[in-house]
């Protein structure tokens, strides 16, 4: 079930969700090289604590840190760790989600870590483009299955591939709700958006031809591309509107 949130709810939301984006801003600077990923999430977990927050990954479905941090051919859910050291030429996507006053906000970036390759550099910048062409895609009215279908026809011109197992969702209350927001298309997304309504917006996009993911055996989270390769990722939580989308986790 979706649910429409009302102005007091939508006024929570933006609390929210202006914290998560702050918690980014506050942590790009520390995310370079000879950096390990657990600093990162302690770092972020004092920040959102300090602004009234709950990270709300810490013990959520048993996942055992604060953020997600995932490095290269890591997809999403990379656990932070002391062994992860960030290398020159990485890149490293930081997932924060809040908890502020009983409500949620959650956004991710891909940070580039010294000097990237050229063509890596692309793909992050290529899918931070997607994201915001299937932001701009959604508006009160329209089908849902417009964000996926916008960001493959920008995606496909370059031979990425666009993840299939992990997609966008609606979030207030709960960190998951209705509905699943799918960035390639299909026509499983054809839900008429209404004002009201708030959800995710995060393509994941693998440099490789191959969208198939592996879960991790070891920690059951980590979730890598199967065939090796980079893959990037950006979020953000927008606020279907009558005019459009207000991106809540915009600073």
């Amino acid at each position: 079930m979706i649910r429409i949130k009302n102005e007091e709810e939508i006024k929570k939301m933006r609390r929210a969700g202006k914290l998560a984006g702050k918690v980014l801003k506050y942590i790009e600077p520390f995310a370079k090289e000879g950096v390990s990923t657990l600093y990162l999430n302690d770092l972020c977990e004092e920040f959102t604590k300090i602004h009234g927050g709950i990270s709300a990954p810490l013990n959520y479905n048993g996942f055992p840190k604060s953020i997600c941090t995932s490095i290269n051919d890591v997809v999403c859910h990379g656990i932070p760790s002391e062994k992860d050291i960030l290398k020159d030429g990485d890149i490293l996507n930081i997932d924060v989600t809040v908890k502020l006053d009983g409500y949620h906000g959650d956004t991710s970036k891909t940070y580039l870590i010294g000097n990237v390759d050229e063509e890596i550099s692309y793909l992050v910048q290529r899918t931070e483009n997607a994201m915001y062409r299937g932001i701009k895609a959604i508006k009160s009215g329209k089908y849902l299955f417009e964000v996926g279908k916008t960001i493959e026809k920008y995606i496909s011109k370059f031979g990425y591939s666009i993840v299939h197992d992990f997609v966008g969702h609606g979030i207030g209350k709960d960190f998951h709700e209705d509905p699943q927001v799918l960035h390639h298309y299909s026509p499983r997304n054809k839900i008429r958006l209404q004002e009201g309504m708030i959800f995710t917006v995060e393509p994941m996009i693998n440099m490789g031809k191959s969208y198939a993911v592996k879960v991790s055996p070891e920690d059951g989270w980590t979730v890598r591309t199967e065939d090796g390769s980079i893959s990037a990722q950006f979020e953000h939580t927008i606020l279907v509107t009558t005019n459009g989308v207000e991106i809540l986790t915009k600073i």
